[in-house]
């Protein structure tokens, strides 16, 4: 059964590479193909899944070995594969998640005349991902790591004749470069302390390094997360990445490459445990995050903006969750398995939306759908309750399970980290109804396109809607599957371990103040835009609404202290370059030429002329010798 884990990265790799090298033979039926093979590699996920459960939970890790990858004197990297129970989590959720989607895209991508090539790199981002999360080192994980880089790069902008799509696609691509150099540097820190890249020798050696090394590691590890999971400071990429078509945003987005750094901080739970400072900066980044993408969710009139300042949000309580450590990796890996139900599903319900009304994205130019798109309008709902954490459905059972970790940490850290993911709980609620409320409630706010065609809403195909209906079952059913008898816990403990901490408030109360938190968000919002008519252009609102309309400012902050003083230094090394270097080279030069020019006028092919010179020479030659004598 082993030999099926190559396969897993196999199958996604091979469709990548035949639509991409098959040519136009293929357009008619690549999507299918590359629907199938992800659909396949499904499979392969639920027979590991099947056999690892046939097993004691000590002996459900397996490791496979291919050959030896980069076999140098002092220097072994392998290709080897393993599967535990954090990785098969991913497995199942990267491709079955990620097949529902390949699955949508046939109806959304129907028109696109690139759609072969759209499919190839879903097809190779799946790969990326999934090599990613069972490579046995981390060196290879690098690899997959970078290969979703890529993917997502060709992705966010495949729609390159579009300006916008072009620079955010090099934006994300230039940000994740900034934490990419994080984790290189941490593999290189392993090896010169470790001797190794694998996990087992790293993590078996952590206790005998020095917790300066381990905070170094860590440190570095965070900076990586923060770039492929766009969390604070490294964030400002993914608003802009919803240029990509919405299959991509639901892909990237929801359920792989920004849970990525989740999944390293959790993997490599044996370097932060051992490193306290560094796991304090996941905690504080983390909830810094999840307060800083609630907040620009809130003025965002862009449907697929707004959504995606909440997965920057629901990204951040994993983190934190991931910070706590032993309290609360766990918790962390089952919201980030919810969040991948319910936000795929409302990534996929705003692409059902745009689809059904010209492409149009500004909610303001919503109103009254839920008669028009019915099952768009329930699945989108559902994934919205799920969100908010309505009791019963997913997010109640994940993000109810982070609150009470953070106030499990104890003392005054965990009132405060308590306090904070109470405040986002009532941030999302309010900026989700917002969503819903201007979307399909409300009168009718359709405006003509650019071309004056009026939107005719309707309900998208089969292909879109089927998909919706799945993920709905996940927003509506994974959290209590998992929460009952504890079995998501059980299931990861020999991975990630666990502790229950030191709450001072019974699990009951901190349940009671989460909902009376979304409760309260969603008064307020309903008060808000339920109970009067939706302007069409929006107001200009307050200092912070305009702060968080341009994402808090953090493009200003990043020009005004890296891009303007980068580019000041760039031209700085230019004007010296080109007044400095290259004039003194240059003047040289032109000394050397114009010597070279005026002798070069003695050389004129009379023999009296050289003659005069000689005879001139040897006088010289004779005064100085005369005038040396007598001196």
């Amino acid at each position: 059964m082993n030999s099926l884990i190559p396969l897993l990265v196999a199958a996604p790799l091979a469709g990548a590479a035949l639509l991409l090298l098959g040519g136009r033979a293929l357009d008619r039926f690549g999507h299918w193909l590359a629907t199938a093979l992800a659909a396949l590699s499904f499979g392969f996920g639920l027979a590991l899944f099947w056999d690892m459960l046939g097993r004691e939970a000590e002996h459900r890790a397996v490791t496979q070995h291919l050959f030896s990858w980069i076999p140098v004197n002092g220097f072994q990297a392998d290709m080897s594969f393993r599967l535990d129970q954090l990785s098969m989590t991913f497995v199942l959720l990267i491709t079955g998640v990620g097949t529902l989607i390949h699955l949508y895209s046939v109806g959304y991508m129907a028109h696109d005349e690139r759609r072969r090539r759209f499919f190839a790199y879903l097809n190779l981002f799946l790969a990326a991902m999934l090599l990613l999360v069972v490579a046995d080192n981390y060196l290879l994980l690098y690899f997959g790591w970078e290969g979703v880089g890529l993917a997502s790069y060709l992705l966010i902008g495949f729609w390159q004749h579009k300006p916008s799509a072009a620079t955010a696609a090099k934006k994300a691509f230039i940000v994740n470069r900034v934490g990419d150099l994080g984790l290189s540097i941490a593999i290189m820190l392993m090896f010169t302390e470790f001797g190794s890249f694998a996990f087992q020798p790293v993590f078996g050696g952590a206790a005998q390094a020095s917790e300066g090394k381990l905070t170094a590691i860590g440190l570095m590890l965070l900076l990586a997360a923060c770039g492929k999971s766009a969390q604070v400071p490294l964030q400002s990429w993914l608003g802009d990445a919803m240029e990509g078509p919405t299959p991509v945003s639901a892909l990237i987005h929801a359920a792989t490459m920004v849970t990525a750094g989740v999944y390293l901080i959790t993997r490599s739970s044996a370097i932060f445990d051992l490193a306290p400072a560094a796991q304090t900066a996941v905690v504080v980044v983390g909830a810094v995050t999840l307060l800083f993408g609630a907040i620009v969710g809130c003025a965002k009139d862009d449907i697929k903006k707004a959504l995606a300042g909440s997965t920057m949000s629901q990204i951040g309580y994993m983190v934190l969750a991931a910070g706590l450590g032993p309290i609360g990796y766990a918790f962390a890996i089952m919201h980030l398995v919810t969040h991948g139900f319910f936000k795929a599903g409302l990534f996929l319900g705003a692409g059902s939306v745009m689809h059904g009304m010209n492409d149009e994205v500004n909610m303001r130019h919503y109103g009254g759908l839920r008669k028009f798109m019915p099952v768009t309008f329930v699945t989108f709902g559902l994934g919205y309750l799920a969100i908010i954490g309505f009791p019963g459905l997913s997010g109640f059972f994940s993000k109810d399970k982070i609150i009470e970790a953070a106030f499990a940490k104890g003392g005054t850290e965990g009132w405060i980290l308590g306090l904070c993911a109470l405040t986002g709980a009532a941030v999302t609620a309010f900026y989700m109804t917002r969503v819903m409320l201007l979307t399909f409630f409300g009168e009718k706010r359709w405006q003509p396109d650019a071309e004056g065609n009026a939107p005719h809403p309707h309900e998208s195909p089969k292909t879109m809607t089927i998909p919706m209906v799945l993920l709905s079952f996940g927003s509506v059913f994974a959290g209590g599957l998992f929460a009952f008898n504890d079995s998501f816990l059980t299931w990861l403990e020999p991975v990630t371990g666990h502790s229950e901490g030191n709450s001072p408030l019974a699990p009951l109360v901190v349940t009671v103040l989460t909902t009376a938190c979304m409760l309260a968000g969603v008064l307020v919002s309903y008060l808000m835009y339920g109970r009067s008519a939706v302007p069409v252009v929006a107001p200009v609102g307050s200092p912070l609404t305009r702060a968080a309309r341009r994402d808090l400012l953090q493009d200003d902050f990043n020009h005004a202290v890296l891009v303007r003083p980068g580019s000041a230094l760039t031209a700085t090394l230019v004007y010296f370059d080109s007044r400095g270097l290259d004039g003194f080279v240059n003047g040289l030069a032109a000394t050397i030429g114009g010597v070279s020019s005026r002798l070069r006028r003695i050389q004129n092919g009379f023999v009296r002329s050289y003659a005069l010179s000689m005879f001139g020479g040897t006088l010289v030659l004779v005064a100085t010798t005369l005038l040396m004598r007598s001196v």
